[in-house]
């Protein structure tokens, strides 16, 4: 881990700035920090095990991922967290899970290569956290609202025992449930909606716009795993874990499918309420992140993307005997 770190910082010294003064980073403040005006635009791809984290958003009181991300990235690069201004795409809750969470952030200087910061951070980072992916990234790009769309899986065990290496990935379900009804009723929050009914109050954020667009959401049963996988334009604070839960419902054959759109129509959140609560969150995982294609284009003069070192053998140093 050490020699990672120590390779990291000599970054280059080139005096072109993928974020000139004429093209400067959004002008927005994420809790108290502002972005620097001058410097390079870094794009990274996450996967995280939820389970020990209080959600993904920076807050006093860690662990939370962003937190941790936010020290790797400290130690390796000898900056500020006000400078570095790292912002995530989607902020989950505590105890969801990310395989394609994206952040970016910033730096006064730029690397020739990015295989020596990638390998430097996930030396610095636990276990359950991994940066997959690093990329430059162009002034216009934003993790954030350059998003064109979102995908979460929520996987539920639905079996008499649960599957003990599934235990922290998968919600379980003693009860049998008719995966047909269940894709009968996601069909109906498919289309452009208000989910004010399927929002929780948050404490932390501006008022959202409650209309959301789901462009597709598919129920596939896997033997004793069934997997829900929505796609939408954005989505308000728990509405997936919200609409999963009255699926569940449904998929009990409790309550008929065509009360998803009655909830819809009253944008009532109490009417909710009266059928279903919010499904656990370690069935929840981000799956990935769509951009503008504009958006992810590479700025010029910059390194390569760098995916993680791939090592090779190219001579046996185990003698057979």
């Amino acid at each position: 881990m050490s020699c990672a770190v120590a390779a990291l910082v000599a970054p280059s010294s080139s005096p072109t700035s993928l974020l000139s003064l004429n093209s400067a980073a959004p002008a927005e403040v994420e809790h108290g920090v502002k972005p620097i005006q001058d410097g390079y635009k870094w794009r990274m791809v996450l996967a995280y095990d939820g389970t020990q984290y209080a959600g993904w958003q920076y807050q006093q009181s860690p662990p939370t991922v962003q937190c941790t991300v936010e020290k790797a990235l400290t130690q390796a690069t000898k900056l500020e967290r006000k400078d570095l201004c790292l912002v995530g795409a989607g902020r989950t809750d505590a105890g969801v899970h990310a395989w394609g969470q994206v952040a970016h952030f910033f730096t006064p200087f730029n690397y020739d290569d990015l295989e020596k910061i990638h390998a430097a951070l996930n030396g610095l980072l636990p276990p359950d956290i991994r940066v997959r992916e690093i990329s430059p990234a162009s002034a216009e790009f934003h993790a954030r609202f350059s998003a064109k769309s979102k995908i979460y899986r929520y996987k539920i065990y639905n079996d008499t025992i649960m599957d003990p290496f599934q235990r922290h990935f998968a919600y379980h379900c003693v009860y049998k449930l008719n995966s047909t009804v269940m894709g009968e009723a996601a069909k109906y929050f498919v289309g452009k909606h208000d989910f004010s009914a399927f929002a929780n109050a948050s404490h932390n954020d501006r008022i959202p716009d409650p209309v959301k667009h789901i462009f597709r959401f598919d129920v596939k049963e896997m033997g004793a795993l069934l997997q829900l996988e929505v796609e939408g334009s954005g989505f308000l604070y728990r509405q997936v874990r919200n609409m999963v839960a009255l699926l569940l419902q449904i998929g009990k054959e409790a309550i008929p499918p065509d009360i998803v759109p009655h909830i819809l129509a009253s944008r009532d959140r109490k009417e909710l309420a009266k059928y279903s609560l919010s499904a656990p969150p370690h069935g929840l995982c981000l799956v990935s992140i769509n951009y503008n294609e504009s958006h992810l284009l590479p700025p010029p003069g910059c390194p390569p993307n760098s995916f993680g070192r791939r090592y090779t053998i190219t001579k046996c140093k185990v003698p057979f005997y």
